[in-house]
């Protein structure tokens, strides 16, 4: 499936009042509400993500917490639901918490034909904008993984750019003891 952008413009406050359905997904971009359904090559990596990401906040105390799609709502026209979200533990949402929920600490999108442009393009401007402290986009059909943090918490700016491929493994500071086989991530055989 397309992605398909809805006509009609809304706020963030109207998107999020919304009665939206399950699925497909869809999230608010400029104000204008885009409808995705991710294909299996895209489920895969968010299934392999997700465990790495999980098995890591499992092995030891402390290590926050990380989840799947939730709504974040960024500014007045714009609600994004990234692929996998994580919070560190002192800023990680209670558990009863409504959404929208707050900008998290590491915010995952895995490319989709039909909504890379967004990813790349308006989504990674906003979530450096309002704050991300580092985004992975995640190109399963070039296998590479690309990764935009700011070098100290107080920059303004994604001032890193880095690319993950084969044969490389991905580190954050943000996640001590975290390593990720970036060829294992997009083995597909």
């Amino acid at each position: 499936m397309n992605a398909m952008q809805v006509a009609q413009r809304m706020t963030a406050d109207e998107y999020l009042a919304w009665e939206q359905p399950e699925w497909p997904r869809t999230w608010l971009v400029d104000g204008e509400v885009v409808v995705n359904q991710p294909a299996l090559k895209h489920q895969v990596l968010h299934g392999r993500l997700f465990a790495a990401l999980a098995g890591w906040v499992q092995g030891g105390d402390g290590r926050g917490l990380v989840v799947l799609p939730l709504d974040v709502r960024l500014d007045d026209r714009n609600v994004y639901a990234p692929d996998l979200l994580w919070y560190c533990t002192e800023r990680a949402p209670a558990i009863a918490a409504k959404p929208p929920y707050r900008v998290p600490d590491l915010g995952v999108e895995i490319r989709s034909p039909s909504t890379w442009r967004y990813d790349i393009g308006t989504k990674k401007r906003v979530y450096e904008r309002e704050g991300l402290p580092e985004l992975w986009l995640v190109d399963g059909d070039a296998s590479v993984l690309l990764v935009f943090r700011r070098s100290a918490s107080t920059s303004p700016t994604f001032d890193v750019a880095l690319e993950f491929d084969a044969g490389t493994t991905l580190t954050s500071p943000l996640l001590p003891g975290f390593a990720l086989d970036a060829g294992a991530l997009f083995a597909f055989d």
